[in-house]
């Protein structure tokens, strides 16, 4: 039961995440790690910045800020 309570618990704090566009390095690290084993790994603040840019774009594109 604790089991079940706990992965949902997981399940909707990744929901939360998503909804808000906050990026999931925990899964970035997994996917690379059994895909792409070998290969180098971005820092968080490196995913964290590339997750902005793709989100937002680049000041330079002709956003508005």
């Amino acid at each position: 039961m604790f089991d079940k309570l706990a992965q949902a618990g997981r399940y909707l704090g990744q929901s939360m995440r998503l909804m808000v566009g906050l990026p999931e390095y925990d899964t970035y690290v997994t996917h690379m790690e059994t895909t792409h084993p070998g290969q180098p790994m971005m820092s968080y603040e490196e995913f964290f910045r590339e997750r902005q840019e793709a989100r937002y774009g680049s000041a330079r594109s002709g956003g508005c800020c």
